[in-house]
């Protein structure tokens, strides 16, 4: 009998320590717990840095956000190219000499909100295996991508100029700051993995309106039978696209047609005059 009593406090001692304490909430559960790890990590990061010049550096803009931003919400990071690397922020920054203004381009992730939805974990968002999120995100958390352009002041302060949305909620892989060369007119290109079209899908924001305004998004993608890609339909200062079509069989992958879709700055959608029922929203 005194053997069973001690085998059964045993067995209840294991289930808490494996169960854990439920009063112990996990950080993407709760809003405070989170806040309190990222302060932490960001303190042990700031107690790290030696000398930086640079007062509009990274880690002043993820405290900026962290005080800022809603809860759930991080600054993102390049998916790793090799196992060991170490991951480069989601940022790009940007001096306008003419203006005399440092501007920082960012990719943000923001967890969707409301009392039965968990918080996402950056690194569950980036890369291949998490462009299948996109099916069905709810175990993991729902995150909604954001392009947010900064404005770093001479007093070292951040001011938030414009955000735009990403319509995907993973496989984020990295940035690039490029420019169209026909118009002349700078993007930020987001490149996200596919892995549901075998491929990759870039979301394109054009800078038409200058830099301070909020940009143009056009997608292009490339699959096993889904391309889109960028060119100028017409003489305008919007970027357009060919998209095309396939045949495909057990045997081979043929291309069947290329569609020319152009910006309609009246109803703001690309449409093709191939079929006025065919439209895009980006």
């Amino acid at each position: 009998m005194k053997i069973v009593k001690i085998l059964f406090v045993s067995l209840s001692l294991l289930f808490i320590s494996c169960n854990g304490d439920t009063s112990q909430e996990q950080a993407e559960d709760s809003s405070s717990k989170d806040e309190s790890v990222r302060r932490y990590n960001m303190e042990m990061a700031k107690k790290q840095k030696k000398g930086s010049s640079n007062p509009c550096d990274t880690l002043a803009l993820k405290e900026y956000i962290l005080d800022q931003d809603a809860s759930g919400t991080y600054l993102v990071e390049f998916d790793r190219t090799f196992t060991f690397n170490v991951p480069k922020t989601a940022v790009i920054y940007y001096s306008d000499k003419k203006k005399r203004k440092q501007y920082v381009f960012a990719v943000i992730a923001k967890s969707k909100q409301g009392p039965d939805e968990r918080f996402i974990e950056p690194k569950n968002v980036i890369g291949y295996e998490s462009s299948f999120i996109n099916l069905d995100s709810t175990d993991l958390g729902t995150a909604f991508f954001y392009l947010s352009l900064y404005e770093c002041s001479k007093d070292s302060t951040f001011q938030q100029i414009w955000e735009s949305e990403v319509p995907i909620h993973g496989g984020f892989n990295r940035m690039t700051l490029k420019r169209w060369k026909p118009k002349n007119i700078m993007y930020v290109e987001l490149n996200y993995e596919a892995g549901i079209i075998s491929g990759h899908r870039n979301y394109n924001f054009f800078l038409v309106d200058g830099i301070d305004k909020k940009p143009h998004l056009m997608e292009t993608y490339e699959g096993l039978v889904h391309k889109r890609v960028l060119k100028k339909v017409n003489d305008d200062r919007y970027p357009d696209y060919w998209e095309y079509r396939f045949w495909e069989d057990s045997l081979s992958i043929r291309i069947r047609d290329s569609i020319p879709f152009y910006w309609d700055t009246t109803k703001s959608l690309y449409l093709t005059k191939k079929n006025r029922r065919w439209f895009r929203k980006y």
